[in-house]
């Protein structure tokens, strides 16, 4: 990860530090495994599952619910925070950028990405995210809108002008940049922002 720059850099070292506390907060982010997992139940692949990677795996938690829809299947967990990949259980695990994965091409069938690629440039993690699916494979994706962090990012403007909140990218970005990739975006939910492409 010598190429990676300073904010991710300092986002990886925020998850580290949190890793063994992480579980114990994650309340929003289960919350959003479960819609996914229904979004995904919705939205199944068109093709046979014998590979499934989890980008952004964080502790594992998915990887439950990804074993259960798809048994048999072999399960692939990534995340760029070695804290977080600690304390992953069971899975073939693998500590890389969701912008340059360590995987040969079109040899993943279903990739699942809760709450992660928020971090990552849209047209990077979409572009990998082609490169390892298999044609007829899929991707079930659940980011942050816009509108995440409002209220403190409202806050710090009555104290300066500097940024202190990233900017996450809407919906439209997001199919654009599926789009861009060659990956056909089948279905958006805005509930919180999430959509499968394939």
């Amino acid at each position: 990860m010598s190429t990676e720059t300073g904010h991710k850099r300092r986002v990886r070292q925020a998850f580290d530090r949190a890793a063994g506390r992480y579980d114990d907060a994650a309340v929003v982010q289960r919350e959003i495994c479960a819609r996914l997992a229904a979004f995904a139940r919705a939205h199944p692949c068109r093709r046979a599952v014998e590979r499934v990677l989890d980008a952004g795996c964080g502790t594992g938690y998915a990887l439950g619910l990804l074993r259960a829809a798809h048994p048999g299947a072999e399960l692939l967990a990534v995340d760029f925070a070695p804290a977080m990949l600690a304390r992953v259980a069971t899975s073939t695990c693998l500590c890389a950028d969701l912008e340059r994965l360590p995987l040969r091409a079109a040899c993943i069938d279903a990739l699942w990405s809760s709450l992660a690629v928020q971090w990552c440039t849209p047209t990077r993690a979409l572009t990998e995210i082609a490169r390892v699916l298999r044609p007829g494979g899929c991707a079930w994706l659940a980011t942050l809108g816009p509108a995440t962090l409002h209220e403190l990012r409202t806050a710090f403007r009555t104290v300066d002008t500097a940024e202190h909140v990233l900017r996450f990218h809407d919906a439209p970005v997001w199919a654009q940049a599926a789009r861009s990739a060659g990956l056909r975006v089948v279905a958006i939910d805005q509930g919180p922002s999430w959509a499968r492409a394939a």
